[in-house]
């Protein structure tokens, strides 16, 4: 195989492609790359190697993984381990790497949830499938309800100072928590760099929980999950549920999720977006950008064109309040 060298355009639209994360020293692009369910071993190799390599191309510096990304659990880091090692080790310093650990992952008491054990041998898990030594940022997946905050974020304290990540993040933590591990991260002079959440035009908890506005207001970076709702949002599933859909498999998306009035909306979104010159995923993704407080979205991709459609949603002009009213 030939040796990958990646475009040396691109950088040339980093003027619209980059938002500061909170107040921090890092970039990240509008949109970046979520190994969640494309990038596991029951993907093709060399489709994962297109996507990445489109992405990296055009600007995608930011590439999000977690220890259960697949499937099978695993899998996704070590799909990126494999495209490292072969196409993207030359660029190692140009790319700014996450994982995650929160979920179910090994049998056992110590492969789940919060605790310091799980959080650490997770990481060394982790860097050893994606073949590095360190990662650019570390996650608490989840909140924990029964393990000790302190200890959760201790954990990540010590895991940034052991020099195995760069910058600590959290993932789906309620308002309250979120205030606590501010305040207990910034003592420790490891500051909160990004905070994930679920957030698009049918799911927006984070901002109705004040989430974005906390995060806005006290420098932490927020990052969207699931932008599309799991293609809810795009013209897929106007007309029923194609027989080769996540919904028609039943897994994470589920047939009750169609509902007349999420019909309605969907095809509202559709007008919109038709005025506009643009398909639903570009405006769904235009919403979220608009959102402030907002640094990135993070999109999934089976192609190289699906993801190149998807970042057409940064050069997308502003929604006007007519369209606002239309989507609230």
């Amino acid at each position: 195989m030939e040796q990958y060298k990646a475009s040396e355009k691109r950088y040339e639209e980093s003027d619209i492609l980059y938002r500061r994360c909170g107040r921090s020293g890092i970039l990240l692009p509008k949109v970046s790359l979520g190994f969640w369910q494309n990038f596991g071993a029951v993907a093709p190799l060399e489709r994962s190697r297109e996507i990445m390599r489109c992405a990296f191309d055009n600007g995608i510096t930011h590439f999000d993984l977690a220890n259960n990304y697949g499937p099978p659990y695993g899998t996704g880091e070590e799909t990126f381990g494999k495209l490292m090692e072969s196409d993207f080790r030359p660029y190692r310093d140009e790319m700014f790497i996450c994982t995650k650990a929160g979920y179910d992952m090994w049998q056992g008491p110590y492969g789940n949830w919060g605790s310091r054990k799980y959080l650490m041998a997770s990481l060394d898990q982790s860097l050893k499938r994606m073949k590095l030594d360190y990662v650019d940022h570390f996650y608490s997946h989840r909140y924990d309800p029964v393990t000790p905050l302190e200890e959760t974020l201790q954990a990540i304290v010590d895991i940034v100072r052991s020099g195995k990540a760069l910058y600590a993040g959290i993932s789906r933590w309620p308002l309250e928590a979120l205030k606590f591990a501010h305040k207990y991260l910034k003592e420790r002079d490891v500051p909160l760099l990004i905070y994930q959440g679920r957030l698009n035009l049918i799911d927006r908890e984070p901002r109705q929980e004040g989430i974005l506005d906390f995060c806005k207001d006290n420098g932490i970076g927020f990052i969207s999950f699931s932008p599309l709702a799991q293609g809810l949002l795009t013209e897929r599933y106007l007309d029923g549920i194609p027989g080769d859909s996540r919904m028609s498999r039943g897994k994470s998306l589920t047939e009750e999720r169609l509902t007349p009035g999420l019909l309605k909306y969907l095809h509202t979104l559709k007008k919109v977006a038709d005025s506009r010159n643009e398909n639903m995923a570009q405006t769904a993704l235009a919403w979220i950008l608009s959102q402030e407080g907002v640094t990135s979205t993070l999109v999934g991709a089976s192609s190289s064109e699906q993801l190149m459609r998807n970042l057409q949603c940064i050069k997308s002009k502003p929604l006007c309040k007519e369209e606002l009213a239309l989507l609230k």
